[in-house]
C-alpha cells in the first residue's frame, strides 16, 4: 500500500502548515482561504497517495503546480491542497523531439534542457510559471502565434485519476481525457504528475524591436498595431503596453515585437515605417535577443513581492469600438507597475482533440500591481471592475490571468464547456477535484468588498 510519509501531510494547526499555505501562491495577496490539509509531494506516488487519503476523508482536492496562479485556485477553504511544486523533473527524447516533464518545471529549466538539442518549447512568458497550470488552461506561451497554444502539443499525460489510479493517456486510450487536458484549465478533474510533449524546432535567432511613444499618442499607437497585425509574419509575437515607463518617470505607450526567426530576414522591418516612428521616446530596433534576456524582460513587468490582480478578455470587436469602450481603463492606469495589456493574436486553428476554444484578435489586459494592503480594493476594483463594464464585448477569457470568481466570463466555447462537464462526470462522479472557483468560494478583498456593498 502507498504511504505518505507524516513529514509530507500538514494539517491545521502543524508547525509547517501556515508557511505551506503562503507559499502555494506567488502573489504577495495571499487568498484568505484554509485547506483542512497540505500535502507536498515528493514524487508520483506521494500523489497516489495523497489522492487515496482525501478520498478516505472525504476532502475535496485542489492542485498547485508552480503556484504562479494570481488568485490561488489551488489553495480553497477545507479539503485538501495538493502541492506538487517539488515535482520539477525534465527527461528530453531528441531522437524522437519530445519530453516528458512534470508540472511544477519551470520554463527557464525546460528550454535550458533542450537548446543543446536544437530544440524548443512555447513556455510561459513569466520565468516563475510552472509548466502545469500554464499548459493545462492552453498556455499562450512564447512564439505560440507561430506554434500555437501549448496545450496542442501535449501527446500524452501521466495522470492519477479520482479513484487513486495511475493512468499514462494518449489519444487511443483515454481521447476524453485528453482533450479535456488540452485547456480546460482549472476544471481539469485529475493530478497530472508527467506531460509528454512534443518539441519543435530552436529558431535560429530571436530579434526584438521596441518603441515607447508619449501617452497622447495611445489611440494612434493600438489603432495602427491592430491594422499592421496581418502584414507581420506568425513568427512575430506583438504587443503594446500602457502605463508608467521606468526611467522616463511618466505614462507612455510602447510597442513590443519579438520575431523568432527561422531564416536571416529581418521580419521587424515593418516596425520601422510606422507614421509615427520619429516621435518615439525611447527604443530598440532589431535587437538580437537571448530566451534569458526575454525571461528577464517579462519579469521586470510583474516583479515578485508585490500585490497583484490581473483579468482579460479576448475580443474581435473593431479597433475604433474596442479603444472607444476602453478609454476609462486607459485613462486612469495607476501610477505604479500597473498597465494594460495589448496583446495581438489574430487566431489559431482550433482542433477537435482540445477543449481549448477562447481567443480573439486582441487580448486586453489589465495588470495592477501595488504593495500597500490598504489599497487593496482599489486596485482590484480597476483590474477587474474596467473589464466587467468592457464584458459585452468579449469573447472569453483566458485562464492563466482570469478568476471566475473575480468576474465571471467563459474560458470555453458554450459547447466544450458542456461536453467538459459530461466527461468530468464520468470520471469523477463523486466531485474529487476542485472545479472553477465561484464567487462564494472567493474570499479576496474585491470579492468580499463586493458581497459587503450588497448587503
Amino acid at each position: 500500500m502507498v504511504r505518505l510519509s507524516r513529514h509530507n501531510v500538514l494539517r491545521r494547526g502543524d508547525e509547517r502548515y501556515e508557511r505551506a499555505r503562503l507559499d502555494a501562491v506567488w502573489n504577495e495577496r495571499k487568498p484568505d482561504r484554509y485547506p483542512d490539509v497540505i500535502v507536498l509531494a515528493d514524487s508520483e506516488q506521494d500523489v497516489v497517495a495523497a489522492v487515496r487519503l482525501a478520498r478516505r476523508e472525504g476532502l475535496a482536492i485542489g492542485i498547485r503546480s508552480g503556484g504562479h496562479s494570481w488568485v490561488g485556485n489551488g489553495v480553497r477553504d477545507g479539503g485538501m491542497l495538493l502541492d506538487l511544486s517539488r515535482l520539477q523533473d525534465v527527461r528530453v527524447d531528441p531522437l524522437t523531439g519530445t519530453a516528458a516533464v512534470q508540472p511544477a518545471a519551470k520554463g527557464p529549466a525546460l528550454l535550458d534542457q533542450l537548446a543543446p538539442h536544437g530544440l524548443f518549447f512555447p513556455t510561459g512568458h513569466a520565468p516563475t510559471v510552472g509548466i502545469g497550470g500554464f499548459i493545462l488552461g492552453g498556455g499562450y506561451g512564447w512564439n505560440s502565434r507561430r506554434l500555437g497554444p501549448a496545450c496542442l502539443s501535449i501527446q500524452a499525460i501521466d495522470v492519477v485519476l479520482a479513484d487513486g489510479t495511475l493512468v499514462h493517456a494518449t489519444d487511443e486510450t483515454h481521447p476524453d481525457l485528453m482533450w479535456a487536458a488540452r485547456g480546460s484549465g482549472p476544471g481539469f478533474f485529475g493530478v497530472v504528475t508527467r506531460f509528454h510533449l512534443a518539441l519543435h524546432n530552436l529558431p535560429r535567432r530571436i530579434l526584438r524591436t521596441v518603441h515607447t511613444y508619449p501617452l497622447d499618442l495611445r489611440d494612434e499607437v493600438l489603432a495602427w498595431s491592430h491594422a499592421t497585425l496581418e502584414r507581420l509574419s506568425p513568427t512575430v509575437e506583438f504587443s503594446a503596453k500602457i502605463g508608467f515607463a521606468p526611467g522616463l518617470d511618466r505614462q507612455t505607450v510602447s510597442v513590443t515585437a519579438t520575431a523568432f526567426c527561422e531564416t536571416d530576414e529581418n521580419p521587424l522591418a515593418l516596425l520601422e515605417e510606422a507614421p509615427f516612428r520619429e516621435r518615439a521616446i525611447r527604443w530598440t530596433v532589431a535587437q538580437e535577443t537571448t530566451m534569458a534576456e526575454l525571461y528577464d524582460y517579462a519579469d521586470r513587468m510583474t516583479p515578485p513581492g508585490m500585490r497583484w490582480a490581473l483579468d482579460g478578455i479576448w475580443t474581435d470587436e473593431p479597433v475604433e469600438k474596442l479603444l472607444d469602450a476602453a478609454r476609462p481603463l486607459f485613462d486612469s492606469v495607476p501610477d505604479t507597475t500597473s498597465h494594460v495589456l495589448w496583446m495581438l493574436w489574430s487566431g489559431h486553428p482550433q482542433r477537435a482533440d482540445a477543449c481549448w476554444s477562447s481567443q480573439g484578435k486582441v487580448y486586453l489586459s489589465p495588470n495592477a500591481g501595488w504593495t500597500d494592503p490598504a489599497e487593496d480594493l482599489a486596485h482590484e476594483r480597476w483590474a477587474h471592475g474596467h473589464l466587467a463594464d468592457l464584458q459585452h464585448l468579449s469573447t472569453g477569457l483566458q485562464f492563466s490571468d482570469n478568476n471566475l470568481a473575480d468576474r465571471f466570463d467563459h474560458g470555453l466555447s458554450p459547447a466544450n464547456s458542456a461536453r467538459l462537464e459530461e466527461i468530468r462526470a464520468a470520471y469523477d462522479p463523486d466531485g474529487v477535484f476542485r472545479t472553477y472557483m465561484t464567487p462564494r468560494e472567493s474570499t479576496t478583498a474585491y470579492a468580499a468588498a463586493g458581497r459587503a456593498r450588497t448587503h
